[in-house]
């Protein structure tokens, strides 16, 4: 089993060094180098084979066995062979199902081109540039019909018809119908053919099992001339793979009837329960024949993800300006960012007067470009001030975006701030501008 490392600092080895698989940023969980891609609830899969391998191996050793002598020729061994082949003809369905890209479709690195506002942001003037955005559904047509596709925010791609987004495996999974957590992996296009198979042939073992259980009781019946019941307790084991295999057939024969309807239908399973598509056409409903066709006997796509490939690392996207006009579809939130970001630099501003108050720190932090939002009263008084002391330094001693003063210079401009303050920062006079203004 394979965890996905944290990704690697900028100069730190070489892009060779890494592939797919090992920069992947789902949640999926890899196995032979890449070869091999499972969900993070892959452990669940060994229990999965478990409830399906116990059960067989007590019919093989205490109920085909037996009957190995009660019938001629060969039908006794055949018994035991076909639950045998049965099993892991099962299993082999289920790793196909498990260990298999579901129909994963690569993320962006990047967002799509945004697209203009609306066309009147265009000629709001030369000096102003307009808007840009990424709208959140958007229209597509596909042979004749018209979809609403969704933009994911997270793979940063607008997502194909029928495509939906698991989040628990962190993936955008073509044709999703369902995560299965007992096989451990989403269900979706390349992989769903072999759900329903596994699904059916694990019914016809259960129906197998439990069949020749009765058959074992029915013998006992017969060579010993006992009642149902006492030949019942002969074999104990017989009746508990009975209770076993009847409840595991509600389930699992459930399951296939209702896949069975949903292929009839041209469904998925997240369709059917969002959408409800009998209350209204059904634009990919082929009919019968035709939906069977597509779901057993159509190629299966090959993956979009060559996991085992080297990383070919991008440059980092340029940074946009927000006033400029890129609007993402979380944009609220960006400028609850920016309004946040102001408030914190009155708040800084307030934790470091508190500190210059007690002694306990000996600089006051002002941001580029601040000391010249000061008034002309206050730099002479702070320049006189900082003559008198002989502490006035080039470019006010500027070391990477903060300033040196002397601890009278500090406590002057402290006592400008808080009479700032008190007077609801409304002086023209004497007022300390701590935002930060666009150039």
């Amino acid at each position: 089993m394979y965890v996905v490392p944290p990704p690697e600092r900028s100069g730190s080895g070489s892009n060779g060094d890494l592939r797919v698989y090992q920069t992947w940023k789902g949640s999926n969980i890899f196995f032979l180098q890449g070869r091999f891609v499972f969900g993070p609830d892959v452990r669940s899969l060994a229990l999965t084979i478990c409830l399906i391998a116990v059960p067989v191996t007590i019919f093989c050793i205490f109920v085909a066995r037996n009957l190995m002598d009660d019938f001629s020729d060969n039908w006794g061994v055949s018994i035991v062979a076909v639950a045998v082949v049965f099993t892991i003809y099962d299993i082999i369905l289920l790793l196909l199902t498990s260990g298999r890209d579901p129909g994963i479709i690569p993320r962006n690195a990047h967002p799509p081109e945004p697209e203009p506002l609306d066309s009147s942001n265009m000629d709001a003037g030369a000096g102003q540039t307009p808007q840009l955005r990424l709208p959140r559904i958007k229209e597509v047509e596909v042979n004749g019909v018209i979809f609403k596709v969704k933009y994911c925010d997270t793979c940063m791609l607008y997502r194909p018809p029928r495509c939906s987004h698991c989040s628990i495996c962190n993936n955008c999974v073509e044709k999703f119908d369902h995560h299965c957590p007992w096989v451990g992996q989403c269900i979706g296009l390349r992989n769903y053919r072999f759900f329903f198979m596994f699904i059916f042939s694990t019914t016809l073992l259960c129906v197998y099992v439990f069949a020749f259980c009765w058959v074992y009781i029915r013998k006992i019946m017969e060579s010993e001339h006992t009642t149902i019941w006492k030949a019942m307790l002969k074999t104990p084991a017989s009746i508990v793979l009975i209770v076993y295999t009847f409840i595991a057939m509600w389930f699992v024969a459930g399951l296939t009837a209702f896949h069975l309807y949903l292929i009839s239908t041209n469904q998925t399973t997240y369709e059917n329960f969002r959408y409800r598509y009998d209350r209204r056409s059904n634009p990919h409903n082929k009919g019968v024949v035709n939906n069977f066709r597509e779901t057993f006997t159509s190629a299966i796509p090959p993956s979009k993800n060559d996991f085992r490939a080297m990383v070919h690392r991008e440059g980092p996207l340029p940074p946009r300006s927000v006033a400029g006009g890129f609007m993402s579809p979380n944009m609220g939130k960006a400028n609850d960012d920016i309004e946040m970001g102001r408030k914190a630099v009155w708040a800084d501003m307030g934790s470091e007067h508190g500190d210059a108050k007690n002694g306990t720190d000996e600089r006051l932090h002002v941001r580029d470009g601040e000391l010249g939002e000061l008034s002309p009263d206050v730099r002479t008084t702070v320049d006189e001030q900082s003559d008198r002391l002989g502490t006035r330094r080039s470019s006010w001693g500027r070391k990477s975006g903060s300033w040196d003063m002397s601890p009278e210079v500090m406590a002057l401009a402290a006592r400008v701030v808080e009479q700032n303050q008190n007077g609801g920062g409304s002086s023209s006079g004497s007022g300390l501008v701590t935002e930060n203004r666009p150039t």
